[in-house]
């Protein structure tokens, strides 16, 4: 299946190598085929533990496709670090996003919903529905 305008997911996380991970891992579990884009803005330029601007809107840029941006984070600096480049305005693409998700599970379910052509409204849905996901 082939998607003109996929929703883009971008992953943020304090480590780079959790961002990067959590990315495969939610490709690998989208299923075969063609997924919607997802970038990994984890840690800090030089590779340390953190949050950068920087890379989270090359990251949105990296996978706009004009449908919207979904951006999970896993820790509550990058929430801050979202909303701030959200509320500049002319940092991320427009139709970006803070999606309130679980991190991992989220990814999953956004990746999967933006690959089946989901619009934002769904794939943040489906995000946020993965804190329902009970683990006992």
């Amino acid at each position: 299946m082939s998607i003109e305008k996929p929703v883009g997911i971008v992953l943020v996380s304090h480590s780079g190598p959790v961002a990067e991970a959590v990315a495969a891992m939610a490709r690998g579990l989208a299923g075969g085929g063609a997924t919607a884009p997802v970038a990994a803005a984890g840690g800090t330029p030089d590779g340390g533990l953190g949050t950068s601007s920087e890379l989270i809107s090359a990251a949105a840029a990296q996978v706009d496709r004009g449908a919207g941006i979904a951006i999970l984070v896993d820790l509550g600096s990058a929430v801050l670090t979202v909303k701030t480049l959200l509320a500049e305005g002319d940092e991320l693409p427009d139709g970006a996003r803070l999606v309130d998700a679980p991190f991992v599970e989220g990814a999953v379910a956004a990746l999967v919903t933006a690959s089946a052509g989901g619009d934002l409204n769904a794939v943040a849905a489906a995000a946020t529905e993965a804190y329902q996901y009970h683990k006992e």
